[in-house]
């Protein structure tokens, strides 16, 4: 999911003016401290609900960043590629489902084959029946947008007649009719009826399968967060009920068999089992179907409606959409090393038409860039989906090979439109491998997703080049469009001063939002990089990546694979407990820089039997008379040198977590002395006796360290310098001036 990526689109929307203000809301989305919200908890073991008849408890409320690593034979083991299955399939979904695009929803059935892999006899089992989330006021979704006074993203409300929700008309185990009963496994409140518990007729043996037939009906709301409708286009997401996850010993920090389904939150996302889809859709004629998966056969034809079949091994969700006014679909391959053959479909509303290509290229970028620094994608499709005008905020979401990005009506280079149809389009194939093939605990975790997708994202866009300009065509025209790296405008977006989330806090415990799981956890993992390397970093997520794919890790597998395979232990132990676990205030700064002539003094001394006494005053002609021919033998050297020593000092201070810090100090001779700062020490001061008086002091030249909270104090010179003033003066005047050229010719 894109978090704030609609504002880019207000921006290229609303000339100059609207891109600047609107810049500035991109990169402080999500940070406003919401009243009301409660602080985060401390992490639970169990669940507030009562475990069902075989006593297996639910994962707790406020379960968040997993400290112990995962037993080596987590979730069966590594996959090493000789298995039969990509990853080990615990549940199978055959589902038959019907759009009614006049009402707006799906009728189904749905037979759903689920594997107990624990070693005790299961007699309840969890599901997420997520359209309920919409169904009114009284579910956690609602509840906690009204208690925080926030919208999801762009605010958008519903009105009278726009609810969604998903219905159950009956579930049976063979021939026995099914039981269940609404639960809410983190003290949501009891209208909130996301998660269902099923209460069996026959338990499930250790290592036995059990199918359940069940028929729903899920109604459709008005397109308000990740899913719904908007005049013909219907996105179907959340929209199935879906199993939980039951966890074992030794997997995310379980000590015992768990249930982990969570109530679906404001900003929460998904968990779920890996498994295989045969899904059935039937839609009338007209309407172009897209959909996670591959598509099987030729549509089937009767009574004015298509039913079409897609079919996908190996993944964790399912979503489609069907429209009657899209365009003619856009269609490429791809391929790469150690993946099949791609089929990339872009589907797209006539209106955004513009988008259409770029979208295709930047995913086609987007497999080329993660398969080589992460591993390859296992999968035959990747289906890209813009959604028409006033269906935004179906726009940024993300399911296994099949995602939403964004439309603009123009997408010249160099825009702030272009620039966020790439980003959100990358960052939404992303998802396909940190939400995808890792399919890590966004409820519990999210960092593990949202963070290290965010991170990698922009890792792409600085390897493209590609920076953030404010621009529209029209400011192009007029020679406006500044630009700025994307690394920075995410350090300017999150928490610096007074972080208080711990991007490994859970999606929903959080004082400043959602915002700092994006923007500092991609931040620490830049700054981490640029702490070990590029190489060690690309190297251990590659690790990462091969170790977990097809599995479930926990921010500890994380942490432990990138110590390992980096090679870096200290440094990354270092990184997790200050700004993973925690999230540490980072605040160094040069207080004071001095460089001083060392001249000979006044006073007395003992020359042979007698005591001498040195004049000030002849101190002073000796002192230009030892300038005078110093000069005259030097006659090309520059100022701040002479006959005489200096004496530097720089006084460094420390206001937070401490960081290997480097300073480097420039003199006038050319010569520059660097020294490293790794003490957990309030201060320190540094000196040095040179021919030559110093120039300027720097904390962290390589700029390595974008938590800290400010770099304006990172660095000092003796004598004044304007070139920053002068620059950000002319670009002010620049931009003044283009307002008054577009106000005069209005």
């Amino acid at each position: 999911m894109r978090l704030s990526s609609t504002v880019f689109k207000i921006a290229a929307a609303a000339g100059v003016a609207g891109s600047l203000l609107a810049a500035g809301a991109a990169v402080t989305a999500g940070l406003r401290v919401q009243d009301g919200h409660p602080a985060a908890a401390p992490a639970a073991t169990a669940s507030t609900v009562s475990p069902g008849a075989d006593g297996i408890p639910l994962a707790g409320p406020h379960a968040a960043a997993v400290t112990t690593p995962s037993s080596p034979d987590a979730w069966g083991g590594p996959r090493s590629g000789s298995e039969p299955t990509l990853s080990d399939r615990v549940v199978h979904y055959d589902i038959d489902a019907t759009l009614d695009p006049v009402k707006h929803s799906v009728t189904g059935r749905e037979k759903l084959t689920w594997r107990n892999r624990s070693a005790v006899p299961v007699k309840s089992v969890y599901l997420h029946l997520y359209m309920n989330a919409f169904e009114g006021s009284g579910s956690t979704f609602f509840t906690e947008k009204r208690l925080r006074e926030s919208g999801f993203r762009s605010g958008v409300d519903t009105k009278d007649g726009e609810w969604g929700h998903i219905a159950l008309r009956g579930v049976s185990q063979g021939d026995a009719q099914v039981p269940w009963t609404f639960v809410q496994p983190d003290g949501g409140p009891a209208s909130d009826h996301t998660v269902v518990r099923f209460d069996l007729p026959v338990a499930v043996a250790p290592g036995a399968s059990t199918t359940f037939d069940i028929n729903f009906h899920t109604q459709l709301p008005r397109v308000i967060a990740r899913t719904g409708y908007f005049g013909t286009f219907h996105l179907v997401g959340q929209w199935f009920p879906k199993i939980g996850v039951l966890e074992l010993p030794g997997e995310r920090g379980a000590t015992a068999p768990r249930w982990n389904t969570h109530e679906m939150h404001l900003n929460s996302e998904f968990y779920a089992d890996f498994g295989s889809y045969d899904v059935r859709l039937t839609v009338p004629k007209e309407y172009t179907v897209g959909a996670t998966g591959e598509r099987v056969g030729t549509p089937v034809e009767k009574d004015g409606m298509l039913t079409h079949r897609f079919v996908q091994g190996d993944v964790h969700d399912f979503a489609w959409t069907a429209d009657r006014r899209t365009a003619k679909p856009m269609v490429d391959t791809w391929t790469g090393p150690g993946s099949p053959q791609v089929t990339v479909t872009v589907l797209y509303p006539p209106e955004y038409v513009a988008s259409a290509a770029p979208a295709l290229k930047a995913a086609k970028d987007s497999l080329t860039y993660f398969s080589n620094t992460l591993g390859p994608y296992p999968y035959k499709t990747l289906t890209v989906v813009i959604p028409p005008y006033n269906a935004e905020e179906a726009g940024g979401m993300e399911y296994p090979t099949f995602f939403t990005a964004e439309g603009y009506v123009n997408a010249d280079p160099d825009t702030l439109s272009r620039y966020a149809l790439d980003a959100v389009t990358i960052h939404e194939f992303g998802h396909g491998y940190f939400y995808g093939l890792l399919a890590s605990n966004e409820f519990e975790e999210p960092m593990l997703d949202e963070g290290l997708n965010e991170y990698w994202q922009l890792r792409m866009l600085r390897a493209r080049g590609q920076d953030i300009h404010l621009a529209t065509p029209l400011s192009r025209k007029l020679g406006f469009g500044p630009g700025f790296k994307a690394f920075e405008a995410e350090r300017m977006g999150t928490p610096r001063n007074d972080p208080a989330d711990a991007p490994g806090q859970n999606a929903y415990d959080r004082l400043q939002g959602i915002g700092p799981v994006y923007s500092r956890t991609a931040t620490t993992m830049r700054d981490l990089e640029a702490q070990i390397g590029k190489e060690a970093t690309e190297r251990a997520f590659k690790e990462y990546y091969r170790r977990w794919k097809f599995r479930h890790p926990s921010v500890a597998d994380l942490r432990e694979t990138l110590a390992e395979a980096s090679g870096r232990r200290a440094a990354v132990e270092a990184v997790f407990a200050q700004q993973v676990y925690k999230s540490t205030r980072v605040d160094d700064r040069i207080a004071a820089f001095s460089s001083r002539e060392e001249l000979p003094l006044p006073g007395t001394r003992q020359a042979g039997s007698a005591w001498v006494e040195d004049k000030q005053s002849d101190i002073d002609k000796r002192v230009e008379t030892v300038r005078a021919d110093w000069k005259k033998a030097h006659p090309n050297a520059r100022d701040g040198q002479g006959p005489y020593p200096w004496r530097t000092e720089v006084l460094v201070r420390r206001q937070g977590a401490p960081v290997p810090q480097l300073l480097r100090v420039k003199f006038a001779d050319g010569s520059v002395e660097t020294v490293h700062w790794d003490a957990d020490e309030p201060w320190r001061k540094f000196s040095w006796v040179k021919p030559a008086k110093a120039v300027s002091a720097e904390l962290d030249p390589e700029r390595r360290h974008f938590l800290d909270v400010s770099k304006l104090d990172d660095s000092r010179t003796l004598e004044p310098d304007a070139s920053a003033a002068r620059r950000w003066s002319l670009d002010v005047a620049a931009i003044v001036q283009t307002l008054l050229t577009l106000i005069a010719t209005v």
